[in-house]
């Protein structure tokens, strides 16, 4: 690609990207419980005090609610992660390999990263060191798509522009461009023009049939598609933030006012009228030691006393609504108040109605990421020749809930003779995995059966014609 064309395509993709990446931060930061409250200017605070001067406390408690709602959504979603199921079993077991260890990691930061910038990358690239291929999370700030203009909405590139700071110090913006085919890194000093700074980034290390290595700023790779793949958050790309955050700032808001006020109610402001004393420390050691103070007082009309200052509380007031704007958190965020009063001793149905909320958002999120997961395990298939049996892949999604393992066990049992073993240990509460216990039962069904039989033989069955001992019967 010419560097005119690249100049164009990234001014042209990178000047509507300030917005997302502002977005995306600000959801980062309610996540890891940095809300805006912490950011009011002091100025605001110094003012107040100035007009009134029983405002001294400036308490700011951020409330996580943001960071609550999405770890709910990921440990609902992925504590179980997808299960992939190719129709074949030797298909599975390589998949299962590739994927390793770190796959129930990667779905559930996956899933906090959709949620908070609406979109989140899997990128997939071949190790130069082992000849392996990986994958891994790109963060969402970094990845500009570039689609296609038909209904089916194909990725035909990606822009993924960071921060990098060379060897000697040099601090630079690197923009990678990525299709189907190759790679290419250009750079710009930190602060530069796009139309007089840009240059080629030598970046990739590239092996030559010599054997020497040399640093070039394009190579091709041999994926066969773009190598990024995206998990959305929903339907409409918006991340779980955009619903709450007002309703979280108010809670904040109100609930470190309420603080503030509490704190501030403890000191009394002391009134002097006509006091006679000479200066306030006398005033105070009066009050101290003798519970009474001098006041000269000429009589008549003359106010002349002690009074204070204080501030009045509306308690109630500020309750009602910071419960309300609770309940609006939970019902706008579509996750479950963890307050203990919702749950009790809750039937299986009443729980899953707690879960109705929680539910709509995950089968949302749910139906995207099918999408991104198709299309990743299509490729690593494609490209460690790993057979999918009829081009199908079965997606297993499991949920991960509260239950109420008294009920489900009931059920069970009483399931048994209208539904087989293998269904009943399936549901069971206890089990994690059916086959597993399937097999256990029935090595505990033999040993049993052989006890059975071993008590039988040593115990034989009397013969129904023989008398029973003190019987009258036979010879005498």
């Amino acid at each position: 690609m010419e560097m005119e064309v690249v100049k164009k395509l990234i001014k042209k993709y990178t000047a509507g990207h300030g917005a997302f990446l502002a977005e995306a931060d600000t959801a980062d930061r309610y996540y890891r419980n940095q809300t805006d409250i912490l950011l009011e200017p002091l100025k605001k605070r110094e003012a107040e005090q100035g007009e009134n001067p029983l405002r001294n406390a400036d308490n700011r408690i951020p409330l996580n609610f943001h960071g609550l709602l999405v770890n709910q959504k990921a440990s609902y979603m992925f504590t179980a992660p997808p299960l992939f199921d190719l129709g074949d079993k030797a298909s599975n077991k390589a998949l299962t390999a590739f994927l390793g260890d770190k796959y129930a990691k990667t779905c559930k930061d996956l899933c906090v990263e959709a949620s908070n910038a609406s979109v989140a990358w899997l990128h997939l690239w071949k190790d130069k060191a082992s000849g392996q291929y990986k994958y891994a999370i790109v963060p969402s700030g970094q990845v500009i798509p570039v689609w296609s203009n038909n209904l089916e909405r194909e990725l035909k590139g990606a822009l993924r522009c960071y921060h990098d700071i060379t060897d000697d110090g040099q601090e630079l913006d690197v923009y990678e461009y990525w299709n189907d085919t190759i790679c290419q890194a250009y750079a710009i000093e930190a602060g530069g023009v796009i139309d007089t700074g840009l240059m080629p980034y030598n970046s990739f290390t590239l092996i030559d049939t010599a054997g020497n290595s040399n640093l070039v700023n394009e190579f091709k790779h041999d994926v066969g598609e773009v190598p990024f793949f995206p998990f959305f958050n929903n339907n409409i790309d918006t991340g779980d933030l955009d619903n709450i955050k007002p309703l979280i700032d108010v809670y904040c808001k109100v609930f470190s006012g309420f603080v503030n006020d509490l704190e501030d109610i403890q000191e009394v402001i002391f009134v002097l009228t006509n006091y006679g004393g000479d200066d306030l420390g006398q005033f105070l050691r009066e009050l101290k030691d003798y519970k009474a103070i001098q006041i000269e007082n000429e009589g008549g009309e003359d106010k002349s006393g002690v009074s204070t200052l204080t501030i009045e509380l509306p308690v109630e007031a500020r309750k009602e609504l910071l419960a309300t704007t609770r309940k609006c958190i939970f019902e706008q965020g579509q996750g479950i108040d963890p307050d203990p009063q919702n749950f009790g001793n809750s039937s299986g149905v009443a729980l899953g109605f707690l879960y109705s909320l929680l539910e709509l958002k995950s089968g949302l999120m749910e139906t995207e990421f099918k999408l991104g997961f198709g299309r990743f395990i299509r490729c690593v298939c494609r490209l460690l020749n790993i057979k999918i049996k009829d081009d199908t892949i079965v997606q297993t999604w499991t949920r991960t809930s509260v239950k109420n393992d008294l009920e489900l066990s009931q059920i069970a049992q009483q399931s048994r003779g209208v539904i087989s073993d293998e269904t009943i240990v399936s549901k069971h509460p206890w089990v994690e995995d059916p086959e597993k216990e399937m097999d256990i039962l029935n090595k505990q069904k033999e040993v049993e059966t052989e006890a059975h039989r071993e008590i039988s033989e040593m115990f034989p069955s009397a013969d129904p014609d023989e008398k029973a001992p003190g019987g009258k019967g036979g010879d005498e």
